[in-house]
C-alpha cells in the first residue's frame, strides 16, 4: 500500500501548481474529517492562543489549517522530484540582502514551523550547502524517500536529534548556515518555560546556546504559502542585534515573541497539529 501511495505521489508532481493546489486542499479536508485526534489538538491550540476568537472563528481557522497542510503535503512531491528550475519558479526569495549581509559568518537561520517550511529549506539548498536537523522515520521506505528528497541539492549536512550540541556547533562554525526549527515541545529536558501567546510553553534554549557557542548570527527565515497557484515566498529578516544576551530566558522569550508576530500575520499556516503545550510546569493539569 505504501508503495502505491508513493507512486501516486510521484505521478501528481507533474501537475501544474494550479491543479495541485485544490487537490491538496481537498486532501486536507479529508484529513480534517478523518483526523479526530489532530483536529482536537488544533482546536485546543487555537483556544489557548486566540481566546478572543469565537468558537466559530476558531473552527474556520482549523479547517483552513488542514487545507493549507494538505496542500503543502501534496506539493512536497515537487521538492523530491521536480527540477531545481521549477522549484526556483515556485519559491520566491525576499529580503535576500539580510542573508547576504552575514554570508561567510556562522549563521543560524531561525525557521519556525509554518506549512511552507520544507519549501523554503529546499529552495535555499539549491543555492548553498546548508545544515539542518533530521528525525528518523519509522517506515524505512519513507525514511529513505525523505532523506533522498532533502539531499538532492548541494549535499546538505543533516544532524540527528541524537547528535550532541557540540557536533552541531562545529558544523555551524565551518560556515554552513544552520536551518533551525526550535519551536516544538521536546519535553522538559534542555527546555525552559516561557510564554507563547501568554501560555507557558516548554521551549528549547538551543538558539541562544548555539549562537553563543558558535559565535553565530541569527537570521529569521520564514516561508509563506501564497494563495492559488502562486507558490511560496521565503523571506529573510534582518540579523538580530544584541543576540545572544547574558539572559538565556530573555533570549528564548525573544524567539517565541518573534514567532508569535509571524503567526498573527498568517495564523492558518502555523503548525497547529503539534501538541505545543504538552509539557506542563509541575502541578499544572494536562491540556490535551
Amino acid at each position: 500500500m505504501i508503495r502505491v501511495a508513493i507512486f501516486c505521489f510521484w505521478a501528481l508532481h507533474f501537475l501544474p501548481l494550479a491543479l495541485l493546489n485544490p487537490l491538496g486542499q481537498g486532501l486536507g479536508l479529508i484529513f480534517y474529517v478523518l483526523g479526530r485526534e489532530r483536529r482536537e489538538v488544533a482546536r485546543t491550540n487555537l483556544r489557548l492562543c486566540f481566546p478572543e476568537w469565537s468558537e466559530r472563528e476558531r473552527e474556520r481557522r482549523v479547517r483552513r489549517h488542514f487545507r493549507a497542510s494538505g496542500r503543502s503535503f501534496l506539493e512536497r512531491g515537487i521538492l523530491w522530484w521536480s527540477s531545481a528550475a521549477r522549484i526556483k519558479r515556485i519559491v520566491r526569495i525576499e529580503g535576500e540582502t539580510h542573508w547576504q549581509a552575514v554570508r561567510g559568518q556562522p549563521v543560524i537561520l531561525l525557521a519556525p514551523h509554518f506549512v511552507g517550511l520544507d519549501m523554503g529549506g529546499s529552495r535555499l539548498s539549491i543555492d548553498v550547502q546548508v545544515a539542518s536537523m533530521y528525525s528518523k522515520q519509522k517506515n524505512p521506505l519513507v525514511d529513505r524517500l525523505l532523506l533522498q528528497g532533502r539531499r538532492r541539492f548541494n549535499t546538505p549536512r543533516l544532524f540527528s536529534r541524537q547528535d550532541s550540541v557540540r557536533s552541531v556547533v562545529k558544523g555551524i562554525r565551518t560556515g554552513l548556515p544552520f536551518y533551525y526549527l526550535p519551536d516544538m515541545d521536546f519535553g522538559a529536558r534542555d527546555s525552559i518555560f516561557v510564554p507563547f501567546f501568554g501560555v507557558l510553553a516548554a521551549t528549547i534554549t538551543g538558539v541562544s546556546r548555539m549562537a553563543r557557542m558558535a559565535g553565530a548570527r541569527v537570521v529569521p527565515a520564514v516561508t509563506r504559502q501564497l494563495p492559488g497557484g502562486q507558490g511560496y515566498v521565503l523571506r529573510f529578516y534582518p540579523a538580530w542585534e544584541n543576540f545572544p544576551s547574558d539572559d538565556i530566558a530573555a533570549d528564548t522569550r525573544r524567539v517565541n515573541a518573534f514567532i508569535e508576530e509571524r503567526v498573527r500575520e498568517m495564523p492558518e499556516q502555523y503548525y497547529w497539529l503539534h501538541k505545543r503545550f504538552k509539557t506542563r510546569p509541575a502541578g499544572e493539569p494536562r491540556l490535551y
